[in-house]
């Protein structure tokens, strides 16, 4: 059996990049949450941009801008409260919420960091971020709340 894990040495992101990430991230939930758009189906969905890399956007059938990655954020927390509450997963977690935070970012921290991988620093890589719902299977968004961020 051959092994086709790529070779590549992973670019751990900073404590800012982090941070950055991370009230990012809030923001874009926080403003799902008020809007009453956390349901079942709500994605973090995120395009990482390195400088000098090639990395074409590519679609899904229909002309659906496809992501690098995606997060089901019914994951980590519950859909169709009005305020952010862990899922329950995390009901027996000394603090449920927090521990949700911890998990999902730390997902988001390491699937960016793969796509940061070719970089050799973090400079000029900018990561754009979209939290909502598409439509399926046409993909189009039926809401979406999304901000570009660069990293330090």
């Amino acid at each position: 059996m051959r092994d086709h894990t790529p070779n590549f040495k992973m670019l751990e992101l900073t404590g800012e990049s982090k941070q950055l990430v991370r009230d990012t991230v809030t923001q874009l939930l926080e403003k799902l949450v008020r809007d009453g758009q956390l349901t079942s189906d709500a994605r973090l969905e995120f395009w990482v941009e390195v400088p000098g890399v090639k990395h074409h956007r590519g679609t899904f059938r229909g002309g659906c801008l496809m992501p690098d990655s995606y997060l089901c954020l019914t994951d980590w927390f519950k859909a169709g409260r009005p305020t952010i509450e862990a899922s329950e997963d995390y009901a027996d977690a000394p603090d449920p919420l927090q521990a949700a935070w911890d998990d999902i970012l730390d997902e988001l921290y390491y699937q960016i960091e793969i796509f940061t991988s070719q970089a050799s620093h973090s400079q000029g890589i900018s990561v754009e971020l979209w939290a909502g719902t598409r439509n399926r299977p046409e993909c189009e968004w039926l809401y979406a709340v999304d901000k570009k961020i660069e990293l330090p």
